[in-house]
């Protein structure tokens, strides 16, 4: 079964998109799913954040846009996560100017995961609408969208829709958003309920059952180059990530195998 591909995505800036991508990757492989996260983002936040040294990296993202390496020979393992990475450093910030000039520009990583031996292709997208962030939209099925149940959050969102409407309308006919997932989320501040009620009523079940909750915790992992899944499994965040995790393969076909129960 070919791998189905999600791109990350949200124009604003600081909602959460990494958070989103590594823990997702880790939940997804923790109920045995083989996952690939592949970080478009020049600053590389989601390669550390994933254990895997971006200063270190021979082949990365950049040289796979480029066609100067293939997908297996620029991917590395994640140390603890249970997932694979190609990952990015600051080279990726000149392949925008490169790739201006190329050939099939906006499609190079939709043909290097053409035949990407995965279960799911998260791809960690930057803030920005960019010739990077256009090649994973490219690529993708589907487009997760995190957002923080704020006021400013739902005027971005708008802008964000009408991009990926135009992306499907000329470049992917393939591309819809899956769901947004309310990330941050405190329901003791009267205005997030306000918001997150909104987003139901006018998305419906575009809108994930699971809501992750502000974590001290999911914010510490990264320095510890962990997905928060893996550093503390027992926090209120992990946990909500493992479950995110769940709903998602459900939602797409692909539902978590059960555990085994000793008969009575």
């Amino acid at each position: 079964m070919a791998a189905r591909i999600f791109c990350i995505a949200n124009q604003k800036g600081g909602v959460g998109k990494t958070t989103t991508t590594v823990n997702l990757a880790a939940g997804l492989a923790q109920i045995g799913r083989k996952v690939l996260v592949v970080d478009l983002d020049p600053q590389g936040n989601a390669t550390m954040g994933s254990g895997v040294d971006k200063r270190a990296l021979e082949t990365s993202v950049y040289d796979v846009l480029l066609e100067s390496a293939t997908l297996a020979e620029a991917m590395r393992p994640s140390p603890q996560g249970g997932y694979d990475v190609l990952g990015a450093n600051r080279e990726l910030a000149g392949a925008e100017v490169e790739l201006v000039e190329l050939e099939r520009r906006e499609r190079r990583l939709r043909g290097a995961l053409a035949d990407a031996p995965y279960d799911f292709v998260l791809v960690d997208c930057p803030p920005s609408l960019s010739l990077l962030t256009l090649n994973g939209l490219c690529a993708a099925h589907g487009v997760i969208v995190p957002m923080q149940c704020e006021y400013f959050a739902l005027e971005g969102l708008s802008d964000l829709v009408n991009t990926i409407k135009q992306v499907h309308a000329n470049l992917n006919r393939d591309l819809e958003i899956i769901g947004l997932l309310r990330v941050m989320f405190d329901p003791r501040i009267t205005l997030q309920q306000q918001v997150s009620e909104q987003l139901k009523a006018h998305f419906g079940d575009k809108v994930f059952e699971t809501v992750i909750p502000r974590n001290v915790r999911l914010a510490e992992a990264p320095s510890y180059g962990l997905p928060g899944v893996v550093f503390d499994p027992a926090s209120k965040g992990a946990q909500a990530f493992v479950d995110f995790a769940r709903e998602m393969a459900a939602r797409l076909g692909r539902p978590a195998p059960q555990p085994e129960t000793s008969p009575p």
